[in-house]
């Protein structure tokens, strides 16, 4: 886990992009608010994921709201689940 994402923080959803480089996980916190992030996982890092925007900041106040966010700020995750 990303150290900008909270351990107190569930995930819920987690999706990667076709090529397994990128993906964007959906959470809830401890107060009810919903968010996301994405990450990059780059061969040279080793296997570690590594958060590519601050879009965690970001309250929500369902899950389905946060989805609707990150689909519109993450180019490739609409198409990955439109395809899923």
């Amino acid at each position: 886990m990303s150290t900008r994402l909270d351990p107190n923080w569930a995930v819920l959803a987690s999706w990667e992009s076709a090529d397994r480089f990128r993906c964007v996980d959906i959470f809830a916190r401890p107060d009810g608010s919903f968010g996301f992030e994405e990450f990059r996982c780059d061969p040279e890092d080793m296997g570690a994921w590594t958060p590519v925007a601050y879009f965690s900041g970001a309250t929500y106040a369902t899950r389905a709201d946060a989805e609707q966010a990150a689909e519109r700020a993450v180019s490739w995750l609409a198409d990955e689940r439109s395809q899923g």
